[in-house]
This record gives C-alpha cells, sequence and structure tokens, in this order.
C-alpha cells in the first residue's frame, strides 16, 4: 500500500510539472498582443478579462515594423494611417469587452419577487455600472482616432485586409455607430432598475 501512495504521489507529480515548450514565443509589439484576442463560444467573466487585458496591453505597446502589420503597408502614409486605425479597432474591442462584462452583472428588470435580495441585486448593478464607465471612457478615444483615420489624405487609400476597421471608422464618422449613446441608453435604464431596488422592502417576501 505504501508502495502505491509513493507510486501514484511520483505520478502526479510529473503531470504537474509543466512541459518546457520548444520554442518560446515573447510577446512584444502591439499585433502579437491583439493575436492573443479572441471570443469565446460562450464568454465566461474570465475570459472577457483576459480579452481586455491583451487589449490593454497592445494599446500600450509599440507597433511591429511595418513588415508585419496586420495590413499590407507599401509606403509610409498607409503605414499612418494603419496605425490610427488599429487603435481607434482596438479601443472600440475594449468597450465591446467592457459591455459583455457588464451585462454579466445587470440587472434589466427589478421584479418584486427579488426583494429579499435586494442588496445583492444592488451590488451586482455596482459592478455593470462600473464596467458600463469602463467602456464609456474609451469611445472619445476611440472617436478620435477614427477621425484621424478619415482624414482627407487618406481619402483614396484603402486598407483592404482591414476593412472592417475601415468599415467602423467610416460609421463611427457617418454616426450609425455610436457607443456614447448606446452606453448611455444602458446606464440610464440601470439606474431605473436601481432606484426600484431601493424602493423595495426587503423583509417584505
Amino acid at each position: 500500500m505504501r508502495n502505491f501512495i509513493k507510486a501514484t504521489g511520483t505520478i502526479l507529480l510529473i503531470t504537474l510539472i509543466p512541459a518546457a515548450p520548444l520554442s518560446a514565443y515573447y510577446v512584444q509589439y502591439k499585433e502579437q498582443y491583439y493575436r492573443l484576442y479572441h471570443l469565446h463560444y460562450i464568454q465566461y467573466p474570465d475570459d472577457t478579462m483576459e480579452n481586455i487585458h491583451w487589449l490593454e496591453q497592445a494599446i500600450k505597446a509599440d507597433f511591429a515594423n511595418p513588415l508585419y502589420a496586420l495590413a499590407l503597408i507599401e509606403d509610409e502614409t498607409q503605414w499612418e494611417k494603419y496605425r490610427y486605425l488599429f487603435m481607434m479597432h482596438a479601443h472600440l474591442k475594449l468597450i465591446e469587452q467592457y459591455l459583455y462584462l457588464g451585462n454579466k452583472w445587470n440587472k434589466r428588470n427589478a421584479y418584486f419577487y427579488n426583494a429579499p435580495w435586494k442588496e445583492q441585486n444592488l451590488k451586482s448593478l455596482e459592478t455593470a455600472e462600473a464596467c458600463f464607465r469602463a467602456a464609456l471612457s474609451y469611445w472619445d478615444t476611440a472617436r478620435e482616432w477614427a477621425e484621424k483615420a478619415q482624414d482627407r489624405r487618406f481619402r483614396f487609400i484603402n486598407l483592404a485586409r482591414v476593412q472592417n476597421w475601415e468599415d467602423e471608422a467610416g460609421r463611427i464618422e457617418n454616426t450609425t455607430l455610436d457607443y456614447g449613446k448606446i452606453i448611455n441608453r444602458e446606464l440610464a435604464l440601470l439606474q431605473q432598475v436601481r432606484e426600484k431596488f431601493q424602493a423595495m422592502d426587503g423583509d417584505t417576501y
């Protein structure tokens, strides 16, 4: 029996030791961090927070050499527009991720039978509001980058490999994409639900 326990412990120890990677992947540039961001089939809060981390690192990091850009770059003007589009897109993705996260804690309604859990629901709304306000903090910056990318100097430059980024900049310019309006609407609704919970008597039910 003692030998069995000893052998089992040795096996467990071996399985817990991580295998050495065959080749190290040193993450340094914006494009590398951006590639670590990905959508999950089911977006759990931990998945969303991981994505937020990678996107925030992407914003702070340096750009890779234009040879390794996510679009085909052939001259300095294209390179300049690419950088503006990348920063705009990264900020938009951060907004999306914070909205995903906020909606995990948001309450769309305050039903009377939720009264016994009034304080828990108010705490959940507080977390949701913090996420929505974080999302809102990125919106003005995203618009600034979009405006730079839409400068007249870039009018006839289209970076085909990041066409969706081009489309996002266009939608921001013509206001068909307005996260400021969306988030403020969510915050207003959240406040209405909060007031209903605050008016409840938690001991009634």
